[in-house]
């Protein structure tokens, strides 16, 4: 490929001479033999040691092969995923309190990162197909470090953090001395406008972001044999799976210290300072970000000394078979050498877009990505809700199930591809088995749900007082309860209350375990007997024990589920190289990742907000009457309406898939070389 670009072979060579034929494009075919030859040689000369000039040890060169390539990008890629979808996302919450920002703000912040990822890679896919690809990972890794240090910065302008008065949950005789809460506009705060900051580091993180799976999948296919290449790209996002996993632990265990490290003396009487338990507690989010900057320019170093080409890089291309959808597109991109300039732009945009089996590729894991970001979002959520669990807990829950099932279903259908060595169709023929599976094990959803556990004040009423969807009865009027503060209790009634206030408790204690709460006037008589009546006004902080006992059957089909789904994640990027011309792979990637964002993992994360929220059946309202976070919802409607999401995405995919597998038209056989093709061999035998 001319200009430095690599180009698969559409014959199978069965010798060295026909195997150079492959390399000369038609285009420079009457030219004889310098064309032929001269692509070869260029690939070759490329394939230089590892190292920076002249200066080439000999130890790295114990690097300069597909393996240690294969080690530096998945580094690169679990540090992306630590920074963008662990570290963030764990630390949203704790930015939206500390710099006074309400969730479509902190939605926004995380949506930049897809935005300039969508802008910037059909740009940056087509001009370095056919650059210095490990030189434009050292950009990746340049940005992605730039950009962690940013999204940190404002820790470092803001001053330290002032948690103010302390907030009661228990009910306050009128006239004690708590805090007013009154709906008045506060002084205005310069905080908010930290939001820009935030935003230009998850900008540059996503320019960092759109080399690494668009040029360096690519390279990947560049420079192992074609059976191989579905392995080594599968370990890849196999490795960048752990990202996730590892910013959510680090993330997590860095929020246990106070966010300015020193823990200022507390600004009332109960106590010497505050502790994590105080819902003012802020968590130390920043030091993660610091950390992963310097790691990632580490990172710089070993991408900038790969050679454009691996060694043996021109002899993997030269035994390649062509599996590109024969409908001209191939002969058009090598007659007229598409991708040299940017004037190509437009032409080779529209190739793509016209090739019948690529786009049906594209709808089909844009549609599964809906459903991937959709449960990352929302399955702790929905663990929470449906089983009763605590939310830290039902996050740690849902990590242990998504990512190694994730991981495991990419690293077997990487072997899977590899061992069986499929060519393009049988490729997208496996696809179609593992989503129809996957589609199967999702009616999990059906039998594995579970009922609401007695609410007071939205299942059921305050001892027969009160009214339903009404928190407030005449046992807790005069105690000036907030809905904005969700402390959930179980009372010795079995009845979950909204908080110890709303539950009419004026004392607490804390034994070895919980918070027990005392002189409850709302709750009523235990249920079980021979109770103690020195315990029958009493809760314990915490929802209610739930009596549905399915938590460990969904977890096992959703774990096999998610394997599945996965599962079709490596073949469609090999599928998708497969099937589209030699010299426009990284930009075919390119192309399926702005789908993949507008399509699926933008509006995933919305659609399955909305399906939620349309299940919910107690909303928080403030003391301004502004309508916040939803606290209690229906669990079988919320079931019905994922699975019913879940599954009608999972049929678009199937139908998709079978749509590509009956378009595709692989290329003429080996042996039926045309007139052209023939006159080309002649001219470098000769």
């Amino acid at each position: 490929m001319k200009g430095g670009g690599i180009e698969n072979p559409v014959f199978e060579p069965p010798s060295p001479d026909l195997g150079s034929q492959r390399q000369a494009s038609p285009a420079g075919a009457g030219a004889g033999a310098p064309a032929g030859a001269g692509a070869e040689a260029e690939v070759e000369a490329e394939e230089g040691p590892c190292g920076w000039g002249r200066c080439a040890p000999k130890a790295l060169q114990l690097c300069n092969n597909p393996e240690g390539y294969l080690a530096a990008y998945s580094l690169l890629a679990i540090f992306q995923g630590i920074v963008v979808n662990g570290l963030i996302n764990i630390s949203i919450s704790t930015i939206e309190k500390r710099y006074e920002l309400n969730s479509s703000l902190t939605g926004l912040i995380s949506a930049s990162y897809d935005i300039a990822f969508c802008i910037l890679s059909l740009f940056v896919s087509f001009f370095g197909e056919r650059g210095h690809k490990p030189r434009w990972l050292a950009f990746s890794a340049f940005m992605l470090g730039l950009g962690s240090l940013v999204f940190s910065l404002p820790h470092f302008g803001s001053g330290r953090y002032h948690y103010g008065a302390k907030l009661e949950d228990t009910c306050q005789i009128p006239g004690t001395s708590s805090a007013n809460f009154t709906c008045s506009a506060s002084t205005k705060s310069s905080l908010p406008n930290y939001l820009y900051v935030f935003i230009l580091g998850q900008l540059l993180l996503g320019v960092g972001g759109t080399p690494l799976y668009t040029l360096g999948t690519a390279f990947i296919d560049d420079s192992v044999p074609k059976h191989k290449s579905s392995l080594y790209i599968g370990i890849g996002y196999a490795m960048s799976l752990l990202g996730p996993a590892i910013g959510y632990v680090l993330g997590g265990q860095l929020l246990n210290i106070y966010i300015d490290i020193q823990i200022p003396e507390r600004q009332d009487t109960i106590s010497a300072k505050i502790d994590q338990d105080d819902p003012r507690w802020l968590g130390a989010w920043w030091i993660a970000f610091l950390a992963c900057f310097f790691a990632i320019w580490l990172l710089i170093i070993p991408f900038s000394c790969f050679p454009k080409h691996l060694p043996g890089t021109a002899k993997i291309q030269a035994q390649k078979i062509s599996e590109t959808h024969n409908d001209g597109s191939e002969v058009l991109v090598e007659t007229k050498n598409i991708g040299k300039s940017f004037k190509d732009f437009p032409m080779a945009l529209l190739i793509l877009l016209k090739n019948p089996v690529l786009m049906s590729l594209i709808i089909a894991s844009s549609s599964e990505a809906l459903v991937a970001t959709g449960f990352a979002t929302f399955l702790p959520k929905l663990i929470e809700n449906q089983f009763g669990k605590t939310s830290s807990f039902s996050a740690t829950l849902g990590g242990l199930v998504l990512i190694p099932a994730a991981a495991l279903g990419q690293i077997i259908s990487g072997i899977l591809v590899s061992k069986c060595k499929m060519d393009c169709k049988s490729i997208i023929k496996f696809m179609i088995g593992t989503c129809s599976v996957a589609l199967l094990l999702n009616t999990v959803f059906l039998f594995a749900k579970c009922g609401n556990e007695p609410f007071a004040g939205v299942s059921e009423t305050y001892n027969g007082t009160g009214m339903l969807y009404n928190l407030t009865a005449p046992c807790n009027a005069n105690c000036g309860c907030l809905r904005s503060m969700y402390y959930p209790v179980c009372g010795r009634d079995e009845v979950q209350y909204f908080s110890p206030c709303f539950a009419g408790c004026a004392s607490h204690l804390f034994n070895n375990v919980k918070k027990m709460y005392h002189n409850c006037s709302c709750i009523g008589k235990p249920k079980r007997e021979n109770v103690s009546e020195d315990f029958l006004y009493e809760a314990v902080s915490g929802k209610c024990p739930t009596q549905c006992k399915f938590l460990p059957l969904f977890l096992t089909f959703f774990f096999f589920a998610v394997v599945f789904t996965f599962m079709a994640v490596t073949p469609t990027t090999v599928a998708i190289l497969r099937c589209v011309p030699d010299k426009q792979r990284s930009f075919a990637l390119g192309v399926q990742s702005v789908f993949l964002r507008l399509l699926g993992t933008i509006p995933g994360p919305i659609l399955f907000g909305v399906a939620i929220d349309n299940s919910c059946t107690l909303w928080d309202i403030n003391e301004c009457k502004t309508k916040g976070a939803c606290w209690v919802y229906d669990n079988e409607r919320m079931a019905y309406l994922l699975m019913g999401i879940s599954a009608a995405c999972k049929i678009i995919t199937i139908i998709f898939v079978v749509i590509a597998v009956c378009l595709y038209k692989p290329p003429p056989a080996n042996a039926a070389l045309s007139q052209k093709d023939s006159e080309m061999v002649s001219a470098i035998h000769t």
